[in-house]
């Protein structure tokens, strides 16, 4: 194993303790390097946080203003693509993928409930099917394009291509969207986003391990871990006027 190791440090050029973005076709099991554990995390927190996040999100900017927290949510996506792309650790990459699921439980529903301010009655039709078309073509469209990308490049591409996307959009809704907010004052149900973010946590926890471990290893998993409490509701109320797309970067 020790030699293995050695001879992978030698053929990229890496020394212990250094990391460095390599050229071409790399693995993150072996440019981090990654678990099974890790690879899973690496994947499911983004989803965690985006599924935890997407309602009291749309309610958040009912709240305190759809474009303010619109441009926060970009910025922050936008810097957590780099911190993914450059991440020198797993651990790095799960924080990472995890702010990027903040940004977008954000920016999903925000782009949503401000259709109704942009356009008349009479063109909001169009503009609600142009945005869904647009989120079902990058569904089939970014495992296309990310494939292309770790065929020719280093991994942490598949990331910086959501750099200049995140440029162009901050320029857009800074020039072109104005401020809008309910006018109705929700109250944000704190409560239940807490155990909501719990259930989801432990079910994922326990399904993460599962894979990593296997059944029947004489591994016993905590109690609080096997529990799949009920997902409580997140907010009360009407969650904003955002819809709930499920388009996942």
């Amino acid at each position: 194993m020790v030699g293995a190791r050695r001879a992978l440090r030698q053929r990229t050029g890496d020394r212990p303790g250094h990391h460095r973005p390599q050229r071409g076709p790399t693995s993150l099991a072996t440019a981090l390097p990654a678990s099974t554990s890790d690879l899973q995390w690496v994947a499911n927190s983004y989803n965690l946080v985006f599924a935890a996040m997407l309602l009291p999100a749309g309610l958040l900017g009912d709240r305190l203003g759809r474009k303010r927290l619109l441009l926060v949510a970009l910025a922050l996506f936008g810097v957590a693509s780099l911190a993914c792309a450059y991440a020198s650790s797993a651990e790095w990459l799960i924080g990472a993928r995890a702010l990027l699921g903040l940004g977008a439980a954000f920016v999903v529903p925000l782009c949503m409930s401000v259709l109704p301010v942009l356009f008349t009655p009479q063109e909001r039709g169009q503009a609600i099917g142009l945005w869904v078309t647009a989120n079902a073509v990058g569904l089939p469209l970014g495992p296309i394009v990310g494939g292309w990308l770790l065929d020719h490049y280093w991994w942490g591409s598949v990331f910086l291509i959501n750099i200049p996307v995140i440029a162009i959009a901050l320029i857009a809704v800074l020039l072109l969207m104005p401020e809008s907010r309910s006018s109705q004052r929700l109250r944000l149900d704190l409560v239940g986003i807490l155990v909501s973010c719990a259930g989801l946590a432990c079910l994922t926890w326990g399904v993460i391990e599962l894979g990593d471990r296997g059944v029947g290893n004489g591994t016993r998993s905590p109690p609080w871990a096997s529990a799949s409490p009920c997902s409580a509701p997140s907010s009360s109320g009407n969650a904003g006027s955002a819809g709930a797309p499920t388009s996942v970067p």
